[in-house]
């Protein structure tokens, strides 16, 4: 590892921020030595990624700004990366809904960085995954991610989080019929934020009967009604955030998904063909059931391994 990257590693590590920013933006525009950065990352599965997600105009930010509050009185340390809408004539990050945070921004134990979509699907910008690893190998508790809002093929999320929650508003009862299968493959907590508007209590009652009719014999998704310009039922919230990240597998099959095909993608930056997905995911299965799983690390092996089989 080159001695800049390597002491700029170090100082991500140790919790600096603005090592951390400066190694955001390698990563995020691949400047050299940025794939040393990311084989560099600690295994962290300590450090719980909360994904936010959820229709336009559902509060997320606003949701987002309560939930620090709570956090910083329970004196944690927390990441938050905003993914906003990019800008169609530079690729910039769009910050209106960043306005809201700037509160927060002087705060010691708060970092936040915005990132561009720039196009992607599944509102997630394309080097979140990377990012996020960057993130947690600082000394944060908690990642906070907040992406935009698409609805439906807002999936990556899923994969990405140890927990996520789908905010919605009273004005969206009659997106939910329409959205029901996306919400619910993608939500670990519904919020029904706003809830001191008209229709709020038809929108929670309606998601705990979607909720009770999906769950079987398997936990029922938990839904909260929420006002978070005044904070109302934050604390509730953020207690059942932190039972179910306790409680929860990180080895997930959406994780699993996530994984491959971000490790897929970067095989095929480096122009690799004919690696069978199936191969893969079951490569990366075992790597994460071994312990001490990095994915860029795991990358190049992989590469390294189909290479020798291709070449004998």
């Amino acid at each position: 590892m080159h001695n800049n990257i390597k002491q700029l590693s170090g100082d991500i590590k140790h919790g600096s921020y603005l090592a951390l920013a400066k190694g955001i933006s390698i990563v995020e525009n691949e400047l050299p030595g940025y794939l040393e950065l990311l084989t560099g990352l600690r295994e962290n599965n300590t450090t719980p990624v909360i994904g936010i997600t959820g229709p336009p105009g559902a509060g997320k930010s606003t949701l987002v700004n309560a939930l620090l509050r709570h956090w910083l009185q329970q004196h944690k340390k927390i990441a938050v990366i905003a993914v906003d809408p990019s800008s169609p004539f530079n690729f910039g990050a769009l910050l209106g809904d960043r306005i809201r945070m700037n509160a927060f921004y002087t705060n010691k134990n708060i970092y936040i960085r915005s990132l561009a979509s720039r196009g992607a699907l599944g509102g997630l910008s394309s080097k979140i995954i990377e990012i996020t690893d960057l993130v947690k190998d600082s000394l944060f508790d908690l990642v906070v991610v907040e992406t935009v809002g698409v609805g439906q093929s807002e999936v990556e999320v899923a994969g990405l989080a140890d927990c996520t929650i789908v905010a919605l508003v009273p004005e969206a009862g009659d997106e939910v019929q329409t959205l029901k299968a996306g919400i619910m493959e993608i939500a670990d907590i519904f919020v029904v934020n706003k809830a001191d508007r008209d229709n709020a209590e038809a929108l929670y009652r309606n998601l705990r009967l979607m909720a009770h009719e999906k769950a079987g014999d398997e936990r029922e998704i938990p839904v909260f009604k929420t006002v978070a310009t005044d904070e109302t039922g934050i604390a509730e919230l953020a207690e059942e955030i932190e039972n179910f990240v306790a409680a929860g597998n990180k080895i997930t099959e959406k994780k699993i998904q996530l994984l491959a095909q971000k490790s897929w993608q970067l095989m095929q930056t480096r122009r690799m063909g004919g690696v069978s997905r199936y191969q893969l995911q079951k490569a990366i299965t075992d790597a994460l059931q071994a312990g001490g799983f990095n994915l860029y690390s795991f990358t190049l092996n992989f590469m390294r391994q189909v290479f020798d089989n291709t070449s004998s």
